[in-house]
């Protein structure tokens, strides 16, 4: 023990006598205000999640859309048929031929009663009843030809749609299934992508809408803005939205690293270039008097304050110390 305390000395006095001081000028040390950073995990997720739902109940013929495709709003995903509506279709048309049958042979009817009438053959109300029998059936043409149209647009919306423009995240059934009105058969992710976050709780109250994120990707380090909080906690967490431009949309769900600010202490900050490094130990030179002394510091994490880099000392300085900005080698 005692050895290895003589050992470090002479190590200390070794660098400290290999080290002289540039006049550069000094920097009065102060504690200054510094930002407490929590590191969360947030997912990468599309603005829109809407499943394209069919319309009808029915087979499900094709389905032309796999994981990943990109969509546009209105495009045909899939094919629902009902053979029952192709049974109806005929016997609509049959029913409006048989009713158009009766319209032309009232017509005919009608129009051989107004000869006779003309000639003191034929009754008025016999012509009232022949006229009244060719606007029933004028009506029921009409009425057969509303409902054929229902049938065909039911049949119409066999096309399953994209409600919205983006991509394929999941694709639940596949060609031949049967299914119902209304079940999913692909959910679209639109509307561009944002990030979620899920905070604990115990730090909710820290957080305020417009707070500036630091988000890590795999292309480097970038700001966000807190742009919405949940007021719902669900396990013990927030939800809170992050604005973040130029977000990459190749996987959805992704997880990516944030940072956010829950809160603010005083530290010492001196430039990085203030912190030499010599046989393993860090250094910074102060000014006492009109001497100049090498302390041994233990410096902590990076800052970039006013686009300056700020080292923390987290010991080995104290406020008031004149720290000089350079130092060199003999």
């Amino acid at each position: 023990m005692r050895y290895a305390q003589h050992a470090r000395s002479a190590l200390v006095g070794l660098a400290l006598s290999t080290f002289f001081v540039m006049p550069v000028g000094a920097e009065v040390l102060a504690p200054i205000p510094v930002t407490e950073w929590k590191a969360v995990y947030g997912r990468i997720e599309a603005r829109d999640r809407i499943p394209a739902r069919a319309r009808l109940g029915g087979t499900l013929v094709s389905v032309s859309v796999v994981e990943g495709d990109s969509v546009t709003k209105g495009q045909v995903i899939a094919e629902v048929v009902d053979e029952k509506l192709g049974f109806q279709l005929k016997a609509t048309d049959g029913q409006l031929d048989a009713l158009q049958a009766q319209l032309e042979n009232a017509k005919s009817e009608l129009a051989r009663g107004e000869e006779l009438l003309a000639r003191g053959v034929a009754t008025a109300q016999r012509l009232d009843a022949l006229r009244a029998q060719v606007d029933a059936l004028t009506g029921q043409i009409e009425a057969a030809r509303a409902q054929r149209r229902v049938i065909e647009q039911q049949a119409a919306e066999g096309s399953v749609l994209a409600p919205v423009a983006g991509r394929v995240l999941d694709v639940p059934v596949a060609a031949g299934a049967v299914i119902m009105p209304g079940e999913p058969v692909a959910e679209i992710g639109g509307g561009g992508v944002f990030l979620r976050l899920a905070v604990p709780e115990r730090h909710a109250t820290v957080l305020k809408e417009g707070d500036t994120i630091e988000i890590e990707d795999p292309s480097g380090t970038r700001q966000g803005k807190l742009a919405r909080i949940y007021p719902l906690i669900e396990n013990g967490r927030v939800l809170a939205d992050v604005e973040v431009e130029d977000l990459p949309e190749g996987f959805f769900d992704a997880r990516v690293l944030v940072r956010l600010p829950v809160g603010q202490r005083l530290a010492l900050l001196v430039p990085a270039e203030a912190v030499h490094t010599q046989s393993g130990l860090d250094f910074v030179a102060v000014r006492s008097g009109d001497k100049t002394v090498m302390r041994a510091v233990v410096p902590g994490q990076q800052r970039e304050i006013e686009g300056r880099v700020m080292v923390e000392i987290i010991s080995g300085l104290t406020a008031g110390d004149d720290v000089l900005e350079g130092a060199g080698h003999e």
